[in-house]
């Protein structure tokens, strides 16, 4: 179990500022964000690459913070892999065991183990620029988890591979993790790879956590309208709600009313998903309250999605 409490970094140009949460023992735990956030200092500072202005982190129950990064128990895998260019790939995998004077056969037994783990028996002999951004990926993995840490940090672990390959890589990070049951704190700025991956996620945004939740709670109860728009929410509306019914109120957004599920009052963002909206050239026979006449102004192609603009009257 990872948990931080009220951390703050000062970097300088860079703060991050009182981030509290806890990760659970075998969690795979996501922290999401744009370019900029914090989310790499956030992850560094776990890992214990920066001076800690205030806070605690703590693992498995025990006080970190102040501790030297290879007394944590931490092990991280950046995006850019890391890997030493003069040594093999057996080399690179072993060389956390070597610098911790593990007896030989100890050596020989992890490797074996992380070699049938992430199925790389024939790139052993091989040196990192021979390999492919996802056997990189693979190797630095297996470097990571060769000292067998209490925690894995993953640092934008898919951002520099091709969509292929970063689908592969992401089944066998998903793989691993059940298989090892590791708790894994996992870096990213894209939503879908933060659902696919995620038991729960934190938004982060200058230096601040947002939101913390499962997906589904990100993607349906955004508490603002940063996360709705990072959670890819294209319909976002700024009205005010006013009174209605027990199960009902409305909220007027300029010359629009829409009717929404809610006991709040006053002015606030409404967001309408793309997936609960039918278009149709007819009058459709429904229940739904909310019923639009417009003109359909603009269409972008976007592959597997259409992206209408639409004047509503």
């Amino acid at each position: 179990m990872i948990e931080i409490k009220s951390l703050s970094v000062d970097l300088g140009d860079f703060f991050l500022k009182d981030i509290t949460f806890g990760v659970k023992q075998g969690e795979y735990y996501i922290i999401l964000g744009p370019t900029g956030a914090g989310k790499t200092v956030l992850l560094e500072s776990i890992a214990g690459l920066y001076p800690i202005r205030s806070g605690e982190i703590w693992l498995n129950g025990k006080e970190i913070t102040n501790l030297e990064p290879e007394k944590r128990g931490i092990g991280v895998v950046y995006q850019d892999y890391v890997l030493f260019p003069h040594l093999s790939v057996k080399e690179n995998i072993v060389f956390g065991l070597k610098l911790r004077g593990q007896p030989r056969q100890e050596i020989e037994a992890t490797l074996e183990r992380l070699v049938e783990l992430l199925d790389i028996s024939h790139l052993l002999e091989r040196r990192p620029a021979t390999l492919s951004g996802g056997e990189s990926q693979k190797v630095a993995l297996a470097r990571a988890l060769s000292v067998k840490p209490e925690a894995l940090l993953l640092d934008e672990p898919l951002s520099a591979l091709d969509p292929e390959t970063r689908e592969d890589i992401q089944h066998e990070l998903r793989r691993i993790h059940e298989r090892l049951n590791v708790t894994v704190i996992h870096v990213t700025h894209d939503f879908e790879e933060a659902v696919a991956l995620g038991d729960r996620i934190a938004v982060i945004s200058e230096g601040r956590i947002m939101q913390i939740g499962t997906s589904e709670q990100i993607f349906r109860q955004p508490n603002s309208e940063f996360v709705a728009r990072f959670a890819m929410s294209r319909n976002i509306f700024n009205g005010e709600v006013r009174d209605g019914d027990e199960e009902c109120a409305a909220i007027d957004v300029g010359e629009v009313e829409i009717a929404v599920a809610t006991d709040l009052r006053g002015r606030f963002h409404a967001s309408v998903r793309p997936e609960d909206i039918l278009i149709s050239i007819e009058p459709l026979k429904s229940s739904a309250r909310n019923c639009l006449h417009g003109v359909i102004g603009r269409v972008d192609d976007r592959g597997s999605t259409l992206l209408l603009t639409v004047t509503v009257p």
